[in-house]
């Protein structure tokens, strides 16, 4: 949101008096002063007028999950452990998940509280690879990169999925990178081949790769570098 439009939207001001407190540089963002009103402040921004607190702001928060099999992807759930029990967090009520994985689904998992971030990362439109090492029941034949890289057409949300990039690893292993996330997507790709997938592990999204050191259940916040990466 724009600083002038948050100035505006507080009753105590109008617009004639936020142009002239922008002018007058006694706005503050994080501790230095604007006057462009295009200036950009979020939830996490702490907003001064002179030495008054207006937006105290909060901390974002940024993890990485190395989450295990049999957890829900969910912030909730009545029968099942979820992701965010996993966390030894305040305040978990304010995380979410960016790229939800199946129940049985392991690997990276990102939780964050940060709105913006997470859609960059998940949306199709910044075109950012999800990497999955996938085992199936059946061999894996050449002609299936050549129809992923194509597209598949799903007639369920009647549409042909983006072109996917896929590594054979081994007879019935393969490194599958998607741009999308549909439902069940990486499953009903191989179905397409009457092939199950056994196992599935999100590896990588975007830039940011599953640390090693992390054990199934483990988690670390993200370090300043990959959060920027995003």
């Amino acid at each position: 949101m724009r600083v002038d439009r948050f100035l505006s939207n507080l009753p105590r001001f109008n617009r004639q008096q936020v142009r002239l407190l922008l002018v007058e540089r006694r706005v503050s963002v994080d501790g230095v002063a604007v006057s462009d009103p295009h200036h950009e402040v979020r939830e996490f921004s702490r907003i001064c007028v002179d030495d008054e607190v207006l937006q105290a702001g909060k901390p974002a928060r940024y993890f990485m999950l190395h989450k295990p099999q049999g957890c829900v992807s969910a912030t909730a759930d009545p029968q099942h452990p979820t992701v965010l029990d996993l966390l030894n967090e305040p305040d978990k009520a304010d995380l979410h998940i960016a790229g939800r994985l199946d129940f049985n689904t392991t690997g990276l998992m990102l939780i964050t509280n940060d709105g913006q971030w997470s859609r960059r990362l998940t949306q199709p439109q910044t075109k950012l690879p999800k990497v999955y090492r996938v085992e199936t029941q059946q061999d894996i034949s050449p002609e299936y990169a050549i129809t992923f890289a194509k597209g598949l057409y799903f007639a369920f949300e009647d549409l042909t999925t983006q072109p996917a990039g896929l590594e054979l690893l081994g007879p019935r292993t393969a490194r599958l990178s998607i741009i999308e996330g549909r439902y069940h997507q990486v499953k009903r790709m191989f179905g397409h081949f009457d092939n199950k997938v056994i196992n599935l592990h999100r590896e990588r999204m975007g830039p940011l790769v599953l640390d090693a050191a992390l054990a199934p259940g483990q988690y670390r916040a993200l370090t300043d570098d990959e959060i920027r990466q995003v």
